[in-house]
């Protein structure tokens, strides 16, 4: 489980580097915070998903990929909804500023990390096998 735990955070990292710059591109384009939100964390969550079903839990290939897509979206959108509870928690605390993207998409990174990260375990790649420690 800690490899996937290690796994499951570099795709997280790879995820929130999507997110912000979505994010700031949406902010760019005029969204504003909250749609701009809602946006980049969709494409966080494909991103992470495709990182997720090939190296950290290695994605069982016998049910429909739209069937694992729609699971793993429901999924995170539980922790979703706890990071973008502690996202907005942030923008609505501070003045803008170039920066408070950037902090309040971690702040809710952070809050949903242990829901993502069971649901993710648990329910969306229950079923699939485990990948090898390469050290071994």
């Amino acid at each position: 489980m800690r490899h996937q735990l290690v796994r499951f955070l570099f795709a997280g990292c790879v995820g929130f580097l999507v997110d912000t710059t979505v994010l700031y591109l949406t902010l760019w384009l005029g969204f504003g915070y909250f749609v701009g939100r809602a946006i980049s964390f969709l494409c966080a969550v494909w991103a992470t998903w495709q990182l997720n079903r090939r190296y950290t839990f290695s994605s069982a290939r016998n049910e429909s990929v739209w069937a694992e897509w729609t699971r793993y979206l429901a999924a995170m959108s539980v922790g979703g909804a706890v990071n973008y509870a502690a996202y907005s928690v942030v923008v609505s605390a501070l003045r803008p500023a170039p920066w408070l993207p950037i902090l309040a998409v971690a702040a809710g990174s952070i809050a949903g990390l242990a829901v993502n990260f069971a649901t993710a375990k648990w329910w969306v790649f229950k079923h699939a096998r485990s990948i090898p420690d390469e050290r071994q």
